[in-house]
């Protein structure tokens, strides 16, 4: 596969004035919510997938509808319930009658795109569906495909871009079901939405309760959003950088040489290397963003609790003393130093 030319400035230009054209649309209806806005760009924009979690009421769902509204991408909602099934989501083989030349009565086997087949998927309360259902996500957010058996099988491929945006409550846990490690790990960041502030919410009454009604514009295409994923991944990391997202990674794991006390006594499992990945290119966002064309440390620690929080799983003495994986997270990020000997690549 060819590397794709650097990026240049001129490119890195045009990328943030899609960026802040994209995020004035979006923020004429959500209020506040600024870094969960940011993140849930982000990650269309590397192309990955988004996990949002906060309590009823904070703008969740709106957030995932107004994206898709400022963009010309087809959209579809799955409400996840306990009885929803796996082909309800990815589709299902029906059989079709017609007539032949001859006029005989033929029966064939056709396949029925399910709602996953849209290029953004609201997957609104994604834990209160059952294991077997979540799990029927896993292969179209990794692989952007899905794969049929039976009568009209084979691998049909998701339209590009294809960008997952889950939501999750994570106060009401009764009649729910925890999203499995795998399910957890294909998604590249989580998102935490909190509540507004005292102002925020004086705004969002004045824009629901009066007469005048927000409206989106459509100022993105397809096209210009898989250029700017493309122009993403050719931002430069230097080897230094990347051994910075790589140690980051290593220092979730317990047993690795760079982890911290807090990790050793908290953590049963660490980070995979999914996580890097997700560093290094919502690093590279975060460059461009702020007119560079190179990678640097501080963009990855920009990232590091949105890439990490839901791929580091606390043991029962870290749940039981009320530890969280921001914290512990944010010790790692102030005990880890910026430079390391021994850079693969040389540094």
């Amino acid at each position: 596969m060819p590397t794709p030319p650097e990026a240049t400035l001129e490119q890195a230009e045009r990328f943030r004035d899609d960026y802040r054209r994209i995020r004035e649309q979006v923020t004429r209806v959500i209020v506040g919510q600024n870094t969960v806005v940011d993140g849930a760009l982000t990650a269309l924009f590397v192309g990955g997938h988004v996990l949002l979690e906060g309590v009823p009421g904070l703008g969740k769902t709106l957030l995932v509808r107004t994206l898709a509204e400022a963009m010309s991408l087809s959209f579809s909602r799955i409400q996840f319930t306990p009885d929803l099934m796996p082909a309800d989501i990815t589709g299902t083989t029906i059989v079709v009658e017609g007539q032949d030349e001859a006029g005989r009565t033929v029966r064939d086997f056709q396949f029925r795109k399910g709602p996953i087949f849209s290029q953004i998927v609201l997957a609104d309360e994604i834990n209160r569906a059952t294991p077997k259902t979540q799990s029927a996500m896993l292969e179209a957010m990794q692989e952007r495909s899905v794969t049929v058996s039976g009568g009209a099988g084979g691998t049909y491929t998701m339209d590009r871009p294809f960008l997952v945006m889950a939501t999750q409550n994570p106060i009401e846990q009764e009649g729910t079901y925890p999203l499995p490690e795998a399910q957890l790990d294909r998604f590249l960041f989580k998102l935490e939405v909190g509540f507004v502030s005292r102002g925020e919410l004086h705004e969002i009454i004045d824009r629901t309760t009066g007469s005048v009604e927000a409206t989106v514009e459509s100022v993105l295409d397809a096209e210009t959003i898989i250029g700017h994923q493309q122009l993403v991944r050719s931002v430069i990391a230097a080897p230094n950088v990347r051994d910075y997202a790589v140690r980051a990674v290593l220092a979730t794991h317990p047993e690795s040489e760079y982890t911290t006390k807090m990790v050793r006594q908290f953590v049963r499992f660490g980070a995979s290397p999914r996580a890097a990945q997700a560093l290094i290119l919502a690093g590279k966002a975060r460059a461009l963003l702020d007119g560079r064309v190179h990678l640097a440390i501080e963009d990855i620690r920009g990232v590091l609790a949105e890439s990490l929080r839901h791929r580091v799983l606390l043991n029962f003495e870290g749940q039981a003393e009320g530890v969280t994986p921001d914290m512990v997270i944010g010790d790692l990020t102030e005990s880890l130093p910026a430079e390391a000997a021994g850079v693969p690549g040389g540094a």
